[in-house]
């Protein structure tokens, strides 16, 4: 009996994760992800895109050919591109965040950019973790604290 119970759980849990994320096409994505796509990141074609339904927020994943793994909200906004250890495309990054990278980092590039609910992280070739406001104003910077 237990065993059936156990089965019973594993599988639920399975469905459960297999419906949490699911592979949809391209032109399935809302209209402002394929746009958002299509205007920065036409260089590399989409190797997959899902539905996502992580944490209770539902949304969308995009992994590109060249590695670069970008989420977007509900309504095909953008939450987070990772290209890992490579630079990204920063024209939709506003101002104040690419004006303070280029002040204060002017040999490095932004590999990561995330929208959390309060605030916005961004990463750097050099490993630098910086965390601005969503107005783009610093928060964090560990290598100019006075900041």
């Amino acid at each position: 009996m237990k065993n059936r119970i156990t089965l019973a759980i594993l599988l639920l849990l399975f469905v459960i994760t297999a419906n949490a994320q699911k592979k949809i096409k391209t032109a399935e994505l809302p209209k402002a992800a394929q746009e958002f796509l299509q205007k920065y990141f036409s260089n590399s074609p989409v190797d997959i895109a899902k539905k996502d339904a992580e944490h209770g927020e539902k949304g969308y994943e995009v992994k590109l050919k060249d590695g670069t793994e970008i989420e977007f909200w509900k309504d095909g906004s953008y939450r987070e591109v990772d290209g890992g250890k490579n630079p990204i495309p920063t024209e939709y990054i506003q101002k104040e965040v690419r004006e303070y990278v280029a002040k204060n980092y002017p040999n490095e590039k932004i590999t990561h950019i995330d929208y959390g609910h309060k605030d916005l992280d961004v990463d750097l070739t050099n490993s630098i973790d910086l965390e601005f406001t969503k107005e783009g104003k610093i928060l964090k910077d560990k290598n100019n604290e006075d900041d």
